[in-house]
């Protein structure tokens, strides 16, 4: 655990680690208020694509946590930093939130459904035939497809919901065509958290809460990986995977903890 708390840095992912739903993590202020007392970089790192920083930010201040907006990065702004980057002015339609609209357009993309460059596809409430029938045909025309991310479903108060992975899969099976994704476990969002924190690999440490895309995006990132068990997986479901994490901690608290 020492060497742990050595890192200079600090990816972290939110839903299982910081908070579940509405509700805050046990541990996760304290371990907040260390990364601030102990001046270390930090970067919560969220896959979900719905939220702007600007409303992560105010639902950890709901919380009572006061952490700054350049403290978040979304699969959202990893996609519009991408984009930005293979077409610099170029266009998308997008099957997604305010979160991945707002990312794309603060990126110079124009959002429109005639001809665009891309179809990308992200989180949302607002999912209906019409818009999946859109995005199929456009991309049958020739419109490039693009996944926020890959997951398949994502925490509800409910249960589960069905996440971008699900949503793309109808577009998939009715074009052929094969989406690139660009959350994690996508190596380069890790490379983007990494420009953003100023730091290397050797001197950081990714927080998650689930094997198949933090901890995989730190094994394949080649950085010292940290599962806490607050979340979706158990002790139990390791023996599926055939990667370890390197540490496994019952929650991000115990790293506060720790003397």
């Amino acid at each position: 655990m020492r060497n742990l708390r050595a890192k200079r840095a600090f990816v972290i992912d939110m839903d299982g680690v910081i908070y579940h739903g509405e509700r805050l993590l046990p541990g996760a202020r304290e371990f907040v208020e260390w990364l601030k007392r102990e001046n270390k970089a930090f970067l919560f790192l969220t896959n979900n694509s719905v939220r702007t920083p600007a409303e992560l930010r105010q639902k950890l201040e709901r919380m009572g946590m006061d952490v700054a907006e350049r403290h978040f990065y979304t699969s959202a702004l990893a996609t519009a930093d991408f984009l930005s980057r293979q077409k610099p002015g170029g266009s998308a339609y997008v099957i997604g939130g305010r979160g991945l609209v707002q990312a794309l357009q603060d990126a110079g993309f124009t959002i429109t459904d005639a001809a665009p460059d891309y179809v990308v596809v992200g989180e949302t409430d607002t999912y209906n035939f019409q818009r999946l029938t859109r995005a199929i045909n456009l991309v049958r025309a020739g419109a490039r497809l693009i996944g926020a991310n890959p997951d398949l479903t994502g925490p509800d108060a409910s249960g589960i919901v069905p996440a971008t992975g699900a949503l793309m899969a109808p577009i998939e099976l009715s074009t052929g065509a094969h989406a690139f994704y660009v959350g994690k476990p996508n190596p380069l969002m890790m490379r983007h958290a990494l420009k953003r924190l100023g730091t290397q690999r050797e001197d950081t440490a990714i927080i998650g809460d689930r094997m198949d895309t933090d901890i995989i995006a730190g094994v394949e990132s080649e950085i010292t990986t940290v599962l806490v068990l607050s979340g979706v997986t158990t002790r139990e479901d390791l023996t599926r995977f055939a990667y370890r994490p390197d540490y496994i901690l019952d929650g991000v608290g115990d790293i506060a903890a720790s003397q």
